[in-house]
């Protein structure tokens, strides 16, 4: 089921198997419409951020992004696309995080975050707190 709401804008989406994930009004997050009602393996994020929940065992899931690609086993995670970076920041579980050519892959823990692009190098870091929360706000947490 979909379902829009504000404050801030964003559109949630229940699927069958657990998954949730809520996107930005202006999220650019191509057929998540085909996500409902299935068991969804992956989802393209081309633009603004989402953030998703799923249930552990309901796995495998990944984002792809056009710089990232980010897998996990059940979790809560955010990924955003801003120009030409995409950044993951996990809540809660473990993320695995590559290039969209699935090389230097890393794993992330809750609090750790990263951002991916061209060929900067790929860091994983403890987040700022400042950071944090005004990622979150974008999802009302």
């Amino acid at each position: 089921a979909r379902t829009d709401v504000t404050d801030p804008p964003r559109s949630i989406y229940n699927c069958t198997n657990g998954l949730v994930f809520e996107t930005e009004a202006v999220a650019e997050l191509l057929q998540p419409e085909a996500a409902l009602g299935n068991t969804p393996e992956v989802l393209q994020l081309n633009g603004a951020a989402a953030f998703f929940e799923l249930p552990p065992g309901q796995g495998p899931f990944q984002i792809q992004t056009p710089y990232a690609i980010a897998s996990v086993r059940g979790t809560k995670y955010i990924v955003d696309v801003h120009g030409m970076q995409t950044s993951v920041f996990v809540v809660d579980g473990v993320v695995a995080v590559s290039r969209i050519d699935g090389s230097d892959a890393v794993d992330l823990v809750a609090g750790e975050g990263i951002d991916v692009s061209g060929g900067d190098p790929m860091t994983v870091r403890q987040w700022p707190q400042k950071r944090v929360l005004a990622l979150l706000a974008r999802f009302a947490r």
